[in-house]
């Protein structure tokens, strides 16, 4: 590899829209695009897809995040956009990994709620299980087996 050549690692990431951003998905696809740089920026029902040279993928990701920090999430896809393993329009059926998606969406709420308002929280801190109560209860496992 010559001095010029450079190692280009290609990264798409799902910039989630939670339930209460500021932002549409197309508000959000036109800053994207607004933002001027060299990547393929696909509208979702969610948000948006973008793909890219992964520090340029990240540049985006943090100016976008930047206009709403507390209702602008992010993750890895492992696939580009239209990628034919994963594109719906290929495969004709939802694609693997939405009902997740769908699952993670109704969280966004709490967790940008609690991004808005942090609240310091303790742990509760657990004793130690002595060594006299742990061989009780696996006396008492073992007796339950063998009445059945």
């Amino acid at each position: 590899m010559s001095g010029k050549e450079k190692n280009h690692e290609e990264s798409t990431r799902m910039i989630i829209l939670g339930p209460s951003s500021r932002l549409s998905s197309s508000e959000l696809v036109q800053r994207l695009h607004l933002l001027g740089l060299p990547l393929t920026i696909k509208s979702t029902c969610y948000g948006a897809l973008v793909h890219g040279d992964t520090e340029t993928v990240m540049e985006a990701v943090r100016k976008i995040r930047s206009l709403d920090p507390t209702n602008i999430f992010t993750k890895e896809r492992g696939f580009p956009p239209g990628d034919p393993r994963r594109c719906r329009g290929h495969r004709g059926a939802a694609r693997e990994g939405y009902h997740q998606l769908e699952k993670e969406f109704k969280l966004l709420g709490y967790v940008g709620e609690a991004l808005e308002r942090p609240q310091k929280a303790e742990p509760e801190k657990k004793e130690k299980v002595s060594v006299d109560e742990f061989r009780d209860v696996v006396e008492r496992s073992l007796k339950s087996r063998q009445k059945t």
